[in-house]
């Protein structure tokens, strides 16, 4: 006749059912705790279970009503909620629980959802489980994914990065690192739509052409910079400020539409720009003549219009002699000094 399971069970030394079950408890028939397996006896840090009651070492919560050993005895081979009072964090089981030929009990526990937390908690390894217990090889699977995701992630984040480098640098000027006449386009068309007001600022350097004829290209190209560095000082930071020219310069500034504001800016990005710039032991003097346009002063703003506009007062501080700057007037026939 063969033996029961349960004699068979208990027949084996402590350490096969510690094998086994890593994380099963036994009670007595009084409801004592006789013995435990390693993974809860690593869980409890030094703390021992052994000779205290079942019901106070324990909270079991599920089925309800189970505080006594013979509610436990009747639903043995349900599945049990059951947590560990007096542990430092909250230690949440899934167990069930057989019966022993002497009346007492066994309860294999498992961490059911909460393992992962379990093993980064507790430092958990795969000796801890049961061998036929699935949870490290699906931990290893959600690592995997995890380290998967974040290369992914990672990837993306470069991607985008790169991406953005790529759409700085076709809207930047090379030489002088400011806007290009393609991001000019973009801040007009964008102001424009949203009907915010704004000034239109044309800038062309006097004397350039000599500087390169006299000190070489060279010389020029350090001029360029040190004047972007002018205009990049006397505008705000949401100013729009591109090189789209040689030596022609254009300056956005929304929401700035009084004339006498313009005319202390204009003033400032002149007086810097006719300082003296040194390289190499020589002096280069350039000047700058302005021309703005507000589109305040249409009633459609048009961006292409306007630049023509600036354009035109432009040169018409040229005529007067450079070195300063006009507003220019729809009508055509006013022209203001700024």
């Amino acid at each position: 006749m063969a033996k029961p399971v349960v004699s068979v069970l208990m027949s084996l030394p402590k350490s096969g059912l510690d094998k086994l079950m890593p994380l099963h408890v036994v009670v007595d028939p009084d409801g004592t705790i006789t013995s435990y397996g390693p993974t809860l006896a690593k869980l409890l840090a030094g703390r021992s279970l052994i000779g205290h009651a079942l019901f106070g070492a324990f909270d079991l919560r599920r089925p309800a009503g189970l505080t006594t050993m013979k509610a436990l005895q009747a639903r043995q081979g349900e599945r049990l909620q059951m947590t560990l009072r007096g542990a430092a964090r909250t230690m949440a089981f899934r167990g069930l629980a057989q019966g022993l030929g002497d009346g007492g009990m066994v309860l294999n526990l498992s961490f059911g959802i909460g393992v992962a937390e379990a093993v980064t908690a507790h430092a958990l390894t795969d000796t801890d489980f049961a061998p036929t217990d699935l949870a490290v090889e699906m931990l290893y699977l959600v690592e995997a994914k995890t380290a998967a995701m974040g290369a992914l992630r990672g990837l993306a984040q470069r991607l985008e990065d790169d991406k953005q480098m790529a759409e700085h640098q076709a809207l930047t000027d090379t030489l002088t690192g400011l806007r290009n006449r393609r991001a000019l386009t973009q801040t007009l068309k964008s102001l424009t739509l949203a009907q915010t007001p704004f000034a239109l600022l044309h800038m062309d350097l006097d004397y350039f052409k000599a500087v390169n004829d006299t000190l070489g290209h060279a010389a020029g190209d350090h001029v360029l910079k040190v004047v972007a560095g002018v205009l990049g000082a006397q505008t705000r930071r949401q100013d729009t400020v591109a090189r789209v020219g040689g030596d022609e310069f254009v300056a956005v500034f929304p929401g700035m539409a009084e004339t006498s504001q313009l005319e202390i800016t204009a003033q400032r990005i002149i007086e810097n720009i006719s300082q003296p710039i040194e390289m190499e032991g020589k002096t280069c003097q350039i000047s700058a003549s302005i021309g703005i346009a507000l589109s305040t002063d249409y009633a459609n703003p048009d961006p292409d219009r306007m630049q023509t506009d600036a354009d035109e007062a432009l040169y018409a501080s040229k005529r007067a002699g450079r070195g300063r700057a006009r507003v220019f007037h729809p009508t055509g026939q006013d022209w203001r000094r700024a």
